[in-house]
């Protein structure tokens, strides 16, 4: 089953990692993760940029490696990039030491742009405590709202509705700049934006 909101108890189990922001400001924490890929994320750019708003993006490596160009976008237009490995590895199912290495390889397609060093988020949201010690000196970015456009089996009216249902003051949701969620996204995205500007709210990059 499809969690859209992280239960409380697991930023209990897990304090070290980043959940959500603070509240007092009505801002939301956009995230992307799995580009840079054609079309999908340049419509994405496209459409933060109608709403002015700013996002984070945790790119895989090797689509930073395969569109440079893209990657380059996602810069210039003020957003924030993370470290997303290079090859979307599940960490419950990757060696301490492999998954490191990769996290490196993604790190230096990075650093090719002047970017990384900070930011990471795991695949899937899934990682050990050991591979969470050996990445101790980043900031491991999770999220309290999982906005399921990747999956098939959601409307794209249910991953609206779940992701306005759940997003709060602070909330960092996650979306996909991946062609399995491209339909899901292209109705749900410019909806959700729509629809937290009109409250007042502001969207900023991590």
């Amino acid at each position: 089953m499809l969690l859209h909101k992280t239960p409380i108890f697991v930023h209990w189990l897990y304090p070290n990692l980043i959940w959500k922001q603070s509240s007092k400001e009505k801002v939301i924490y956009l995230t992307f993760d799995d580009g840079p890929i054609p079309e999908v994320t340049q419509w994405v750019l496209k459409t933060l940029d109608e709403f002015k708003a700013k996002a984070t993006f945790f790119c895989v490596g090797e689509n930073i490696h395969k569109h440079p160009d893209i990657f380059k976008e996602v810069i210039k237009r003020g957003h924030s990039v993370g470290n997303h490995t290079c090859h979307h590895l599940n960490g419950w199912k990757t060696d301490a030491t492999e998954y490191l290495k990769d996290f490196l390889k993604c790190e230096e397609e990075l650093q090719e742009f002047d970017r990384g060093g900070r930011l990471f988020r795991p695949p899937y949201g899934k990682i050990t405590a050991r591979q969470i010690r050996q990445l101790s000196s980043r900031e491991i970015i999770m999220w309290d709202v999982l906005s399921g456009d990747f999956s098939k089996k959601l409307s794209p009216e249910t991953v609206l509705k779940k992701s306005l249902q759940y997003s709060k003051p602070g909330s960092i949701i996650v979306f996909h700049d991946s062609l399995k969620a491209f339909k899901n996204l292209q109705y749900a995205l410019p909806r959700y934006l729509d629809h937290f500007q009109s409250k007042g709210f502001t969207f900023k990059p991590l």
